[in-house]
């Protein structure tokens, strides 16, 4: 069997060597007889492979002793929610919007007290969310319970490659970063944060796991009408298991974690990623038929939005691929144009292929 490239957004393509290892241990893991699947959440065997997991996940990260590791269920548009119950305290907390997701974010902060807009990169037309506003210019408020940033926007193709220092603003509250669809594929400046959260199904495993690093002394906080599954505090004392979490997928993140330290770890996965970004973004700026609007300064190494001189020619593009065996190129329906996601499990190769395919194409229709 040839696998296909897969540039889907998420969820998205893992590791070939971590499928096949899942599918080896489906019906037996480790002479078990049973499958992680069917293990009880508090079983010695899930027991083993759950320490396992969240001891790789922290050394991978670098992720220091003060802050909790904490594995939810509900997806970032769960923790939209979650985050302002556990740390609003019912009043302000800023936004910066760079994009589709940071708007939903704070339109859900709505909910549970003032979410004031601290900067912005909305501009109208096509031009829409292509910058970044720079930290300088942040309007923040005195009394804020913290600022909230998604440090990469899926949709729109724009990244923060370096998280904004608060305190050097002058501002007291925490940082609380959305890092869903760049989490593993870069360091993370912990001493700025205060609580960062990732839906997994980008570089970490399927869908139906959430994970939340959070500071201890940001713990305790909730708002009375946060439910108990989703108080941070109650999550951390029952070590992620005061309900049954998402156990398959905790599994697969495990073996994810594996692959990775593998691979050289995260500073070995960033210049890999960095490679690939490059490859591409070359290709479609020397192109003179692509076109990516999001500044140079600005772009994701994980989703590239890229787009066609003319609307009859995505059509064509997307059956070419799909017979080339390169998938899910098709751009967000509210933003429409095309898109690659070249997560961690993307290999190089991967980027190669489109990237010839979209020089083949280029010529014919150009």
């Amino acid at each position: 069997m040839t696998r296909a490239y897969n540039f889907s957004a998420g969820p998205a393509t893992l590791p070939e060597s971590v499928l096949a290892q899942a599918a080896d241990e489906m019906l037996d893991w480790h002479g078990s007889g049973m499958g992680v699947m069917e293990m009880s959440h508090r079983g010695r065997e899930f027991g083993e492979i759950f320490a396992r997991t969240e001891l790789r996940l922290r050394e991978l990260l670098a992720v220091p002793a003060e802050f909790k590791i904490l594995f939810m269920q509900g997806g970032a548009i769960a923790e939209n929610a979650i985050v302002p119950m556990n740390l609003s305290s019912g009043g302000v907390t800023d936004h910066v919007v760079t994009g589709l997701w940071s708007i939903k974010t704070r339109q859900e902060a709505l909910r549970y007290g003032e979410a004031r807009v601290v900067a912005s990169n909305e501009a109208a037309g096509a031009a829409n969310h292509t910058t970044l506003p720079a930290p300088a210019t942040w309007r923040l408020s005195a009394n804020a319970s913290y600022v909230h940033v998604c440090s990469n926007e899926t949709i729109n193709g724009v990244e923060m490659h370096e998280l904004p220092d608060l305190r050097a603003l002058g501002c007291e509250a925490p940082l609380v970063v959305d890092c869903s669809s760049h989490i593993g594929s870069r360091p993370i400046e912990w001493s700025r944060v205060g609580l960062a959260y990732a839906g997994a199904q980008k570089n970490i495993g399927p869908s139906g796991l959430t994970l939340v690093f959070v500071r201890e002394d940001l713990l305790g906080h909730a708002l009375p009408i946060c439910p108990s599954a989703f108080d941070y505090a109650v999550v951390a004392a029952n070590g992620s298991m005061y309900n049954t979490p998402p156990t398959y997928s905790i599994y697969i993140a495990g073996l994810v974690f594996e692959w990775m330290a593998a691979q050289g770890g995260v500073a070995a996965i960033e210049q890999r990623n960095i490679e690939k970004a490059a490859l591409l973004y070359d290709a479609i700026d020397g192109s003179g038929f692509y076109a990516n609007r999001v500044a140079r300064e600005a772009r994701s190494r994980m989703n590239a939005p890229f787009f066609l001189p003319d609307d009859r020619l995505y059509a064509p593009f997307l059956v070419g691929a799909e017979e080339r065996r390169l998938l899910q190129l098709k751009g967000h329906k509210s933003v429409g144009g095309l898109r690659a996601s070249i997560y961690n499990a993307m290999p190089l190769a991967g980027v190669q292929a489109l990237v010839t395919y979209m020089r083949e194409f280029a010529q014919r229709h150009g």
